[in-house]
């Protein structure tokens, strides 16, 4: 058994890249299930959280591969840079 509080302190890693995508910020419960549908992890500040934050990254319960002491590894498509210089 593994409480919410638990999973708050967890580092979120995608064994994709091996990317840190941060802590968990948020869960989404489905009540009607009684189960949990999502983990949040909020987007990065920007520069001293001046210039607003990254999108938030919903990760869906089923992606979650493993629950670790230290860490929650999550299969997550890469992400890529969606900016551009013209």
């Amino acid at each position: 058994m593994v409480k919410t509080s638990e999973l708050r302190t967890k580092d979120v890693v995608n064994v994709v890249d091996g990317r840190r995508l941060g802590l968990i910020g948020d869960i989404e419960l489905d009540l009607e299930q009684g189960r949990v549908k999502s983990v949040v992890v909020p987007g990065a500040s920007r520069f001293l959280g001046f210039f607003g934050r990254d999108r938030d990254t919903v990760i869906e319960w089923e992606q979650i591969q493993k629950i670790g002491q230290d860490v929650i590894l999550v299969n997550v498509a890469p992400f890529t840079d969606q900016t551009h210089s013209s």
